[in-house]
């Protein structure tokens, strides 16, 4: 029997939750068209078949209501998945996320748990408009009590899936849908990817690249067209925000003097600012050019193709901003 095949990230999900629920009666799901025969871009599909409607628990759109829900199932003892298929309306759940779930473990001085996994997933291509594309990665890494991972790949997809599943504290995951078809070599058993523990994506020793969520395969194909040129990149994922693998970075910053952080988030008061801000302040660290933040612009974002096309991250823009640094 094969140990491991290529699989798509959306079937890495489906693979984790499947393998979880198999491992604990404890885990249920909860989302709106989880039940349907295609699921959450196939994220879900056929574990309404397996599971049954009682751990398969489609919701309407009530965004609120079910992530109540699932705090209150969690309390009661279950593992509960949440499936957020629009980050954008997950914010009708802020109450819920910010006053009662980040907070619960810590007014209960760690003596009572609410093991809850988000799934919130952001929409990206041509006609998902300001209201279905936000990547709000950088307000949850903000609060306190709540585990972050933003996964660029299918094996950790997976992995971190069932890392936070089975962990004791609350956790969301952010999944960008222009990542769903991405595929990988991912391991046939279950297995699971530690918060806090960055990966070097790409060695180099000129410029450290860090590059967050989708953006990493923009930046792998950056450093890619940049050898080209003789500029060797490296390229660090850090998998998980909150907590953020800081000495990771660092070192790699230690080497090349240079640091680049690619955010699919907006520019100002995001996480490309913390992890420069974590690298800056740290004593004994020389840089040869100043830290530069590649992001979204400061907008909402546009409906039309063209207009998307300047909007969003690409490798080619990417290579622009790295060569110009490395003119200074």
């Amino acid at each position: 029997m094969e140990k491991s095949k290529r699989i798509s990230y959306s079937q890495a999900i489906n693979d984790a939750t499947s393998q979880a629920m198999k491992m604990s009666k404890d885990v249920i799901i909860m989302g709106q068209l989880i039940d349907y025969s295609s699921g959450v871009f196939g994220t879900t599909s056929g574990l309404i078949n397996k599971f049954g409607e009682k751990r398969v628990k489609d919701f309407p759109a009530a965004e609120s209501l079910m992530t109540q829900a699932g705090v209150g199932a969690a309390l009661a003892g279950q593992r509960v998945l949440l499936v957020h298929i629009r980050i954008d309306f997950m914010i009708y759940s802020l109450d819920s996320i910010v006053n009662w779930l980040s907070m619960w473990r810590f007014k209960s001085n760690r003596e009572s748990n609410v093991p809850v996994v988000i799934r919130a997933i952001v929409g990206r291509g041509w006609g998902q408009g300001p209201q279905h594309s936000k990547s709000l990665h950088a307000w949850f890494a903000h609060l306190p009590g709540i585990k972050v991972a933003i996964p660029a790949t299918a094996f950790d997809a997976k992995g971190l899936l069932l890392e936070s599943i089975f962990s004791e504290g609350p956790s969301i995951i952010i999944e960008h849908r222009s990542l769903f078809n991405l595929k990988d070599i991912v391991p046939n058993r279950p297995y699971r990817v530690r918060y806090g523990k960055a990966i070097v994506r790409r060695k180099g020793n000129d410029v450290t690249l860090v590059a967050i969520g989708c953006n990493v395969i923009d930046a792998l194909k950056a450093a890619k067209i940049l050898k080209k040129d003789g500029i060797d990149i490296e390229v660090v994922d850090p998998r998980t925000l909150t907590p953020l693998d800081r000495e990771t970075i660092n070192k790699s910053v230690k080497k090349t003097k240079r640091l680049v952080v690619v955010d699919p988030g907006w520019e100002s008061f995001g996480a490309a600012s913390e992890i420069i801000t974590s690298v800056t302040t740290r004593q004994n660290l020389h840089l040869i050019s100043n830290p530069l933040r590649i992001t979204l612009p400061d907008s909402h974002t546009p409906m039309s193709l063209a207009l998307e096309e300047k909007y969003y991250i690409n490798a080619q823009k990417i290579v622009n901003k790295i060569k110009k640094l490395l003119k200074k």
